[in-house]
């Protein structure tokens, strides 16, 4: 199992050249033991052929996920009630409290990058990513409720939840069906999508005005809905890589990797219906 967020995945990534301890993942084909079982020609999460057998490894449940995933999204949430409540954003204090907030998100982004480039999940930067994370989603969620609109934050938590419990539905009722050719569609759009990103932010600094217009208007607006969009498709992969984990018997250790997935992307998906919303404050 490993991440689907949009700037971390490593969707079908071989993990057979790792330590004695690492599982090899298979190409999407067809079956386990004979049995139609996902998309895998073997066991994904199989011992890798070199390293023998792994004897009295407990397997990872869906309440293990669960748990750790309640865990990481708590931490994320604390600190941003936190951040909301320590760190000001009136004009006084607006630029420190601004200064913290983006020192966080740097942080985080760099605990997510190590964490992402690791073959085993680390507890530790797992949670220290969220709790940087979420200083940051508190002061930004603090500016934009004290600034543009009040309520603007619970419309944005209550949409990340909606969008989150449609993809949950809409995955098991097998509307949505995760395979490869899926998953690489994704991860290209994603791709672009970033690029994009990148692109807006360096005609913003140099000069530009408002970059691209991605933060106003009907075009920000539709650029917010394609990112929402995006993140409900990457949910999609992290729902179906925390399903062949339950049904390969990957390792109890890889919850943490579902929650550190399900938190990058649900991440991802707020500050994408906060864009719209404040876009939508904003024009009224």
């Amino acid at each position: 199992m490993r991440t689907s967020n949009p700037i971390f995945s490593r969707w079908g990534a071989p993990r057979d050249a790792g330590p004695a301890d690492a599982y090899r993942r298979e190409p999407m084909g067809a079956a386990v033991g004979g049995q139609a079982a996902g998309d895998y020609s073997t066991n994904p999460y199989a011992p890798a052929a070199d390293t023998g057998p792994r004897a009295g490894l407990a397997a990872v449940t869906m309440d293990d996920v669960i748990v750790r995933t309640a865990t990481t999204l708590g931490t994320v949430a604390l600190t941003a009630v936190l951040s909301w409540l320590l760190l000001p954003v009136d004009e006084a204090n607006l630029g420190r409290s601004y200064g913290i907030a983006v020192g966080a998100a740097l942080v985080g982004f760099v605990l997510s990058l190590v964490q992402s480039l690791r073959r085993s999940p680390s507890p530790a930067l797992i949670l220290g990513y969220a709790a940087f994370e979420g200083v940051f989603l508190g002061v930004l969620s603090s500016t934009v409720s004290t600034y543009i609109a009040p309520g603007v934050v619970v419309q944005a938590v209550l949409g990340t939840f909606a969008v989150a419990g449609g993809t949950l539905i809409a995955y098991r009722m097998r509307w949505i069906r995760v395979t490869q050719r899926f998953a690489g569609f994704v991860a290209a759009a994603a791709t672009g999508f970033l690029l994009l990103l990148v692109a807006d932010a360096l005609f913003s600094a140099f000069g530009a005005g408002n970059g691209l217009g991605f933060h106003s208007g009907g075009l920000g607006i539709v650029f917010g809905l394609i990112g929402i969009v995006l993140g409900a498709a990457f949910l999609a992969l992290d729902f179906r890589q925390i399903e062949d984990a339950v049904a390969y018997g990957a390792p109890r250790e890889e919850a943490w990797l579902a929650a550190f997935g399900l938190t990058l992307t649900l991440v991802w998906i707020y500050l994408e219906v906060l864009r719209v919303l404040t876009i939508f404050n904003s024009d009224d």
